[in-house]
């Protein structure tokens, strides 16, 4: 059994198999259907769907790309429901040919097998190294896409100035945008719906602080995810954790403290992608400066490259030319489509 197969999980297997017993993954994978009270959530689908496609992978191949990301626990882009599974091999090793997965063959001799965190190490299956997971979604996404990546590695513990530096100097395919995306990095933030306010906020020169404490003469009054450089004003992400009666009781009481101390504003997903100018707009007054339309053009040029903007379009249509999707109609509502991916911001 390999290290990273648990006995406790459906056992996967490769040739054909009675759908009545049995998952399909991919042409020829299967995974045993799960016995009555053995978890089966999203999260546990992806790891058994990776388990079973190592069967077709040559020994030594990892997952990456934000396959990876979603195994390590990192925060994700918006991604399409059932999105590739990207996998990477040695130099000289052959790439297997399914719907839906996509291989890479990648040096990665600058890199040991000691410097991966312990968490990393401790992965239900073989993943990347970090920054190798890094580089290789920075060949695909945009800059916003990358950031949201890049905090909650950085937050994780899992990627650090010290482990990404001989990636960031090697020269190779996606670099530049990765220096990018990790010099505007965070790890600090703790969503992102967070991230994408931060990075608006910096798109309009405005300064902040991520996660701030606040007190009002020794009295704790909260944590706030921006605070304004230079300005009374706290400006947060309101996500779809807050839309419940419960939450929404404890948030009017933490804004009413709040309010000794700063002009606090939160905004929603909607109001950073569709609706800029008005966050703009509270960053102009706070800061006591005139407005700028060369600001709302800049962020929206951002957006338009990322996942959240035509660049989702450019983006899957380049995987469909690499590798695919899974297309098992009759067992999409119990198998691929349930992989657990997808994390949106406002969760």
């Amino acid at each position: 059994m390999s290290k990273h197969q648990s006995s406790s999980r459906p056992g996967v297997v490769r040739g054909q198999r009675p759908l009545s017993t049995h998952r399909r993954v991919a042409h020829g994978v299967y995974v045993e259907r799960p016995a009555p009270g053995v978890r089966d959530d999203p999260r546990c689908r992806l790891i058994d769907d990776l388990r079973a496609l190592l069967l077709v992978l040559p020994p030594g191949a990892t997952f990456t790309h934000v396959t990876a990301a979603a195994v390590l626990g990192w925060s994700l882009p918006k991604l399409p429901d059932v999105p590739p599974v990207f996998a990477s091999v040695g130099d000289r090793d052959p790439r297997p040919r399914r719907p839906g997965l996509i291989c890479s063959r990648l040096r990665r001799s600058h890199l040991h097998e000691e410097v991966l965190p312990a968490s990393v190490r401790g992965a239900p299956v073989p993943v990347d190294h970090p920054a190798e997971i890094l580089l290789r979604a920075a060949r695909d996404l945009g800059t916003i896409d990358l950031v949201i990546l890049a905090d909650s590695a950085r937050r994780l513990g899992h990627v650090t100035e010290e482990s990404i530096r001989p990636v960031l100097e090697s020269g190779r395919p996606g670099v530049r945008q990765l220096k990018r995306a990790w010099e505007l990095s965070d790890p600090r933030a703790e969503s992102p719906g967070e991230t994408l306010l931060r990075l608006l906020h910096h798109v309009a020169g405005a300064s902040v602080t991520p996660q701030v404490e606040l007190y009002d003469e020794g009295r704790f009054l909260g944590r706030v995810d921006l605070l304004l450089d230079g300005a009374p004003s706290a400006h947060e992400y309101d996500g779809g954790g807050h839309r419940g009666e419960a939450q929404h009781r404890r948030d009017l009481r933490r804004e009413r403290l709040l309010q000794r101390k700063v002009d606090r504003r939160g905004y929603v997903l909607d109001d950073l992608l569709n609706r800029p100018h008005a966050v703009l707009d509270d960053i102009d007054r706070a800061l006591q400066r005139k407005p700028d339309p060369a600001r709302e053009a800049a962020w929206r040029r951002l957006v338009d490259n990322s996942m959240y903007g035509a660049g989702y379009g450019r983006v899957i249509q380049r995987w469909r030319r690499l590798g695919g999707f899974d297309d098992w109609s009759g067992t999409r509502s119990t198998s691929v489509a349930k992989r657990g991916l997808v994390t949106k911001p406002d969760q």
